[in-house]
């Protein structure tokens, strides 16, 4: 039988610091103590994948250091399997993380073992891949890697989410196995080469661009402005964001696109699936950290007030 949500993607360390105000150029500010939680764009969103209650698979790399035993331990909470994540010779990938106390976040990436999620590496774990409902994929990876897995699992008869995020150049076939491409306005704004302020002055006309770059179907987020679905056959649908405010969106969009993940597996529309990601995100940010800040199942469907 195959496996419902499979994400190949990166996992890290978060190393996070709580500031006053980003610094300027030059400047040094005080801040918070470290804090070390479980993160990574794929293991965020295989995480909440399996909150949101898919049964979800990592396929990725870890160090045999004490991160990678903290995120083993993260996953496995969260419902994961982790049979298809390797342990190599070198160090777990590391994020830090530093947030002001709007919530708001800036991170720098080391990718340590992310490196070796290689077109060989995950060739020999196809058969964990290849022909799963529902495969996601982000940019924290190899992007030779993006590549041969959306064509290949596509061409297989999976639905491939593709968050472009880290935003960078990924070759048409990506774009092409899409449904949905997952961009944030920045990211959007990257692929269009334009501005997300010139981007928000017309969303329809900059959705329908990102159509017109190849992918079945696109998803833009707007943070506590929601976001949009688009599908080739429709017009754009807004999808609210959950009421709330915000301590700690670190992790939030990943949430977002695990919880989808989790509901386009189960057969929910595009629209729908969206709607789920938007609460799992608006619960995540409402506490501090990336996988620890993830609603449990009862949380996420709990009745609404």
């Amino acid at each position: 039988m195959p496996r419902s949500v499979v994400v190949v993607g990166s996992a890290n360390a978060d190393l996070v610091l709580e500031v006053g105000r980003r610094p300027a150029a030059g400047e040094t500010v005080l801040g918070s103590d470290v804090v070390t939680t479980p993160g990574g764009k794929g293991a965020n969103q295989a995480a909440a994948a399996g909150r949101a209650g898919a049964d979800a698979t990592l396929v990725g790399c870890v160090g045999t250091d004490a991160s990678g035993d903290l995120l083993v331990g993260s996953l496995e909470g969260a419902g994961v399997r982790t049979d298809a994540l390797r342990r190599v010779d070198a160090p777990t990938g590391t994020a830090v993380i530093v947030v002001t106390p709007d919530g708001e976040n800036a991170i720098i990436v080391a990718p340590g073992a992310n490196r070796q999620v290689t077109p060989a590496l995950v060739a020999d774990l196809a058969d964990v891949w290849r022909g799963a409902t529902v495969v996601v994929l982000q940019l924290e990876i190899p992007l030779e890697t993006v590549a041969h897995v959306a064509s290949a699992a596509s061409a297989a008869g999976a639905r491939v989410v593709v968050n472009l995020a880290p935003a960078a150049d990924v070759a048409p076939e990506v774009l092409a196995a899409a449904d949905p491409l997952v961009v944030n306005e920045s990211e959007a704004a990257f692929l269009l080469g334009t501005t997300p302020g010139a981007l928000a002055t017309d969303l329809d006309a900059a959705i329908a661009d990102l159509l017109a770059r190849g992918p079945r179907s696109v998803v833009v987020t707007l943070g506590a402005a929601g976001a949009w679905v688009a599908e080739r056959d429709g017009r754009p649908q807004h999808v609210p964001a959950l009421a709330c405010t915000a301590v700690d969106t670190t992790g939030a969009g990943d949430g977002f696109v695990g919880a989808m993940a989790a509901r386009l597996a189960a057969g929910d529309s595009l629209a729908d699936a969206a709607r789920v990601g938007a609460r799992f995100a608006g619960l995540a940010v409402q506490r501090k950290g990336a996988q620890a800040s993830y609603p449990t199942p009862e949380e996420l469907h709990a009745p609404r007030r």
